[in-house]
């Protein structure tokens, strides 16, 4: 039995929420350029999260969603994961990303993975607008903790993981996955990767030649 985490943006899907949501705020602009610092790991992914969120303060809830409808998985992406799922191969998605976002683009292609661990982002307590907050169990990018309590969970050893992924805060779960697998991954991310693809019939290919998914 193998286990396969995929982070989210900018592995699963080539959307960005934040810069989505920040779209409808008009803060687009600087949602991409904290996000692109963070992905190459120049400054702390914990901090780069919480600055994008406190952007989106007062952002109504009916924008909200609509951002997060926008999200979706690229091509090929829904394919792999049901092939895997059909292989009996444990999937999760380990995201700082938002979990209404993941479960949107999910559900649009009719796709799902055994488990999502992911963050939030909390509306105030009339439910009508973001707070600028953000919550969840990734806010400090420890997707190697995450890796290895599910790799518990199922019974697997994390030599028998693999991870897939392309920026900073997903260079914890890279580096202790039996197989590391960069998707277009940042110049600081790369070095650490076993393998680099750029598209999910790559990362396909990987993962017949390493034995987790047979040759059709």
């Amino acid at each position: 039995m193998t286990v396969v985490a995929f982070d989210f943006d900018g592995t699963l899907s080539d959307s960005e929420m934040t810069v989505l949501l920040g779209d409808r705020c008009g803060v687009a602009d600087d949602m991409a350029e904290i996000t692109e610092r963070s992905m190459n790991d120049e400054i702390d992914y914990a901090e780069s999260l919480r600055k994008r969120a406190a952007l989106l303060e007062g952002l109504p809830a009916e924008d909200a969603r609509a951002a997060f409808d926008e999200v979706e998985l690229r091509d090929g992406a829904a394919d792999l994961i049901e092939e895997l799922n059909d292989a009996g191969v444990t999937t999760a998605i380990l995201t700082g990303g938002f979990e209404r976002g993941v479960a949107a683009a999910l559900e649009a292609e009719d796709a799902s993975v055994d488990h999502i661990v992911s963050n939030r982002l909390p509306m105030n307590d009339e439910e009508t607008e973001l707070t600028g907050d953000v919550e969840g169990p990734l806010i400090e990018g420890t997707k190697d903790d995450a890796l290895e309590n599910l790799a518990d969970e199922v019974g697997v050893d994390l030599e028998d993981t693999v991870a897939v992924g392309d920026g900073a805060n997903d260079l914890p779960m890279l580096q202790v996955a039996g197989l590391s697998i960069g998707f277009e991954p940042k110049p600081a991310v790369e070095p650490h990767c076993e393998v680099v693809v750029t598209s999910m019939d790559e990362a396909r290919e990987v993962l017949v030649e390493d034995g987790v998914l047979a040759d059709a």
